[in-house]
This record gives structure tokens, sequence and C-alpha cells, in this order.
């Protein structure tokens, strides 16, 4: 889908995807040191938000003027000491360019993208690392199409751990965590859609000190 119909299925509802933030998202970086942010297609803004609210500063990317005008608005709503934290960019994952290879946590959830262009917004991400950095990309996994419920029901978008292993083999970043997750939807946080449980792809890596 391009920007265009994000524009459309966001202006069709009041919030895609609710203000909770992803589940996964808030098992692996609750605790975690905060420091600079990216967020690479974040939709209206959750995940980035609940970042911010733990005192990431964050930098919210997404080429849909209507999901960031969304995001505007929930950011327009917090106290000024998370507002502040936030910032929203209008751009393509796949094309983005980072001024610096400065951020200290790069996500990607539920990107969904042919193969060559998930490649691209993936080598992106880590490539937007800093040094210690950690990359976090969640997905519906391959496997959620014929064993799972909801999620992209065309093959070609969906990926698996060893998909997003392979896409960042040139960067060597270190494996923290490669896995399939279940998840049961209907959870605060996902709105719509059959019920049941779903299977996600997640990936943490991490970038050496240098």
């Amino acid at each position: 889908m391009d920007s265009q119909g994000w524009d459309d299925r966001y202006a069709a509802s009041e919030l895609v995807w609710g203000t909770a933030p992803n589940r996964w998202v808030v098992r692996e970086l609750t605790g975690h040191t905060p420091g600079h942010a990216l967020d690479l297609a974040t939709g209206e803004g959750r995940n980035a938000i609940w970042l911010a609210a733990q005192g990431w500063e964050v930098t919210g990317l997404d080429f849909s003027a209507v999901a960031l005008e969304r995001a505007e608005r929930l950011t327009s709503e917090l106290p000024d000491e998370v507002a502040d934290r936030l910032t929203w960019r209008h751009g393509d994952a796949r094309g983005y360019e980072a001024p610096d290879a400065d951020y200290d946590l790069v996500l990607i959830a539920y990107l969904h993208l042919p193969a060559d262009d998930r490649r691209a917004a993936l080598h992106r991400a880590a490539e937007a690392l800093a040094p210690g950095g950690t990359l976090l990309v969640i997905g519906h996994d391959l496997s959620n199409l014929t064993e799972g419920v909801g999620g992209p029901p065309d093959p070609a978008v969906l990926f698996t751990p060893e998909d997003v292993l392979a896409d960042l083999a040139p960067y060597g970043l270190r494996t923290v965590r490669a896995e399939r997750l279940h998840r049961e939807v209907g959870e605060p946080g996902h709105k719509g859609g059959p019920t049941g449980v779903a299977i996600d792809a997640l990936v943490r890596l991490e970038r050496g000190a240098e």
C-alpha cells in the first residue's frame, strides 16, 4: 500500500491501532536506559509516545501525513515534559537517512513490505544505530498466514526472524533475541479484526560499542 492508501486508511478510522503500546515493545524496552530513539513507520505514534513517557527522546517517522496528524493531536494532549521529547517527521522508512548514526534505539514495528523494500528499510535502520545501540524489529511472522489470525494476507510482505537476520547480516550486529511469539488479539492496543492467536516475529540486535 502506498502513502495515499495509508492516508485513506487512517482517515477512515478514529485510531487504527489504538493508543496502547505494543506488548512486545513494552516487554523488551521497559527498564532500558533512555536515550535517543527512532521509530520508523511510527503510524499514529503509540509506541513512540510510550517511549517518550519512559524518558526517551523520540523521532517518529511515517509516510502517511494523516497518521502524523493523529500523532500530533495525541502529543498535544500529553504533559509538556513528555510532548517535548517527541519529534514527528514525514518520510519513507525505505529511504530515510538519519543526520548522524546516533540513535540508541531504532524500532520497526509491523512494517510489512516486499522483500527488497523491507531490506532497504532494515539497512537504513542499522545505519542509524549509534555504537551500543539496539535495533528492535517486530512484525507478523510468515507462519501467521496459515497458523494465526489477522495481519496481511499476502505472503510476499510477511517475514520470519531468519529473514531479518539474513537481511542484516552485512552489519555484524549481535543477536540478542530472534524468536516467534504468540499474541492474543483483542488485547489493549488491537482494534478490530478476528480474535484468536497471532504469531509474531521478533528480532532484537545490538551494534557493538566502538
